[in-house]
C-alpha cells in the first residue's frame, strides 16, 4: 500500500502522527493514546486520539504490533516522516570536536578510516561503516631505515603527505649503501605515480636487466614492493566497527532480526555494493528497512554519505548502519560531517 503525501494529511492527524514517531525513535517502543493525551499537550481525549491513529494505521503510515499496545510507524511511515517532517539537528559542539579532533594530524591512511568507522560507532549507537578509498595515492618519497637485527623500517610519503609504513625483513649483512640505493632508486621512479603503476615500471626494468641495481639492492627494492602489493590486495573493502552496539536491549525482544543483521555485515562485499549505490548521491542518502534488498529480513536502516577529496572527487563512502528507530535527525547530520571532516583529511 502507497502511503498518502503529507499534505494530504490533517493539521490534527500529522500533529499526532509526527509525535508517534518521534515517541518510538526515541523509546523504541509503540506510542499508545493515554501516552499522547497526557503528555504531548494534545487538546484531545484518547478515544479521538484512537480514532485518529486508526486512520494513520489504515493509511499504512502505522502499525500496531500487538492488541492495545500503541502504534509504531512503518517503513512507509518513516520514509514520510524523513522525507517531510524531520527537524534536522545540528551536530552538537561535543559532536563536531568529537569528529574533527580524532580526524586531525598525520598517518597511515587505514588509521583515518579505522577512526572514522569508530567515531561514527560511538556517537550514533550503531555500527559505524567507512569503504576504503577506490583512488590510490600518488606517491613522492620511499625510505627504507635499518631497524638493525635483520629488519628494516619502509617509509612512504605520498604526495598529499600522508606517511605510510611497514617493517621489512632484510636478513642480515645488508649494508646502509644497499638501503640507500635501494630507496633512491624506488623513489626516482614512484614520483607523481600510483604503487600498481611504479611496481609494473620497476618489474619491467629489473626482468629486463635495465638496472644499475646490485644484487642485494635489487632484492630489497623487489621485497619492499611486494610487500605494499599484497597489502593493498589484502585490504577490506568495507571496514565495520560497532557491531556489538546492535545488540541493545530492545534488540533482545527481536533477537532474531539482530542475527539477520550481523550476518549482513559478515558480507561486506555485498554491504559494500549498497554503499556504492551512493556514491553520485549530492548529499546523504537513507535506506529504511526493506527499500534494500540486502536488509529486507533484518529490518534497518542504513544512513550513508560520500566523501571527497580537495578536488571534489568522491574516494569512498561511509556511514551509519542500525534498527529503523535510528535517530534519523541527529545521525543524518553526525554522517554529513564526519565525511566532509574525513575528506579534508585526506585532501
Amino acid at each position: 500500500m502507497s502511503s498518502p503525501p503529507i499534505s494530504e494529511l490533517t493539521d490534527r492527524a500529522r500533529e499526532i502522527f509526527r509525535l508517534v514517531v518521534e515517541g518510538y525513535l526515541e523509546s523504541g517502543q509503540p506510542v499508545g493514546s493515554k501516552t499522547l493525551a497526557h503528555d504531548s499537550g494534545i487538546n484531545l481525549s484518547p478515544a479521538s486520539i484512537r480514532s485518529v491513529l486508526a486512520d494513520l494505521e489504515s493509511a499504512g503510515l502505522l502499525a500496531a504490533p500487538h492488541t492495545s499496545a500503541g502504534r509504531m510507524p512503518t517503513e512507509s511511515g518513516l520514509r514520510l516522516f524523513v522525507d517531510g517532517m524531520m527537524r534536522v539537528a545540528e551536530p552538537t559542539p561535543e559532536e563536531r570536536a568529537a569528529i574533527e579532533g580524532r580526524l586531525s594530524g598525520n598517518g597511515p591512511i587505514e588509521q583515518a578510516l579505522e577512526q572514522t568507522s569508530a567515531i561514527l560507532s560511538d556517537l550514533s549507537g550503531a555500527a559505524g561503516m567507512v569503504m576504503v578509498p577506490t583512488r590510490e595515492a600518488r606517491l613522492a618519497q620511499f625510505s627504507l631505515l635499518n631497524l638493525g637485527q635483520g629488519r628494516a623500517l619502509a617509509v612512504l610519503v605520498s604526495e598529499d603527505g600522508a606517511v605510510e609504513n611497514r617493517v621489512v625483513e632484510i636478513g642480515r649483512g645488508i649494508t646502509p649503501s644497499a638501503l640507500e640505493q635501494a630507496s633512491n632508486y624506488i623513489t626516482a621512479r614512484l614520483a607523481g605515480r600510483t604503487m600498481a603503476e611504479a611496481s609494473r615500471a620497476i618489474s619491467r626494468e629489473i626482468a629486463a636487466g635495465q638496472t644499475q641495481l646490485d644484487a642485494a639492492s635489487r632484492e630489497l627494492v623487489e621485497r619492499g614492493l611486494a610487500i605494499w602489493s599484497r597489502d593493498a590486495a589484502q585490504r577490506p573493502v568495507l571496514i565495520v566497527r560497532g557491531q556489538a552496539n546492535l545488540l541493545d536491549e530492545a534488540a533482545l525482544h527481536d533477537i532474531e532480526r539482530v542475527r539477520s543483521l550481523i550476518e549482513d555485515l559478515e558480507s561486506k562485499q555485498s554491504v559494500a555494493e549498497l554503499l556504492e549505490t551512493a556514491r553520485e548521491a549530492e548529499a546523504t542518502r537513507i535506506f529504511i528497512g526493506s527499500e534494500n534488498r540486502l536488509f529486507a529480513l533484518s529490518g534497518s536502516s542504513v544512513i550513508a554519505s560520500p566523501y571527497r577529496d580537495r578536488e571534489g572527487r568522491v574516494v569512498g563512502v561511509l556511514g551509519v548502519i542500525g534498527p529503523t528507530r535510528l535517530n534519523y535527525a541527529r545521525v543524518i547530520p553526525m554522517v554529513d560531517l564526519t565525511a566532509r571532516s574525513l575528506g579534508k583529511l585526506i585532501g
